[in-house]
């Protein structure tokens, strides 16, 4: 009682806590007897402060069934958005088409999925230089078109 009354915040429920600990301490020492009793308790107890904790803060599904009422601000993008995003890809697609085999290849293996340098070097059987100078070109390249952009917009 000592170690549920220091560490659980509202003391009304202290009694139904005490009950519910040696509930699970029975249930389990009906499967195997604890080699440590006072640690198993108290184990237990925290462990159901902690399953206690965790189910105050799931909100209830009623609570939630009626949200598209609450006229609260939806942060989805607009379709301005989503037409920049596209112009964006499509932009990105067509520079990726003009680079070449081996500087798309180290950018998607770099960008993409991750790899280090020296990964990708072992991968393609080049040398990290050669892999260090496909990738700045091939950023390069990608880069142009959204800075010729910028140049174009700021004349």
């Amino acid at each position: 009682m000592h170690f549920l009354h220091r560490n659980w915040r509202n003391k009304s429920e202290l009694e139904d806590l005490r009950q519910d600990v040696y509930a699970r301490v029975c249930e389990a020492a009906g499967e195997r007897i604890p080699e440590t009793p006072k640690s198993f308790v108290l184990t237990t107890a925290r462990n159901l402060l902690i399953d206690r904790v965790r189910h105050e803060q799931i909100v209830p599904i009623d609570a939630t069934f009626d949200i598209d009422n609450l006229e609260v601000a939806v942060d989805a993008p607009g379709p301005e958005r989503g037409a920049i995003a596209r112009d964006i890809l499509r932009k990105l697609q067509s520079a990726l088409g003009r680079l070449s085999p081996e500087e798309r290849e180290v950018i998607l293996l770099r960008r993409v999925e991750g790899l280090s340098r020296p990964e990708i070097a072992a991968r393609l059987g080049l040398t990290e230089r050669q892999v260090s100078e496909h990738l700045s070109q091939g950023m390069r390249a990608l880069a142009a078109p959204y800075f010729r952009d910028a140049v174009d917009l700021g004349t």
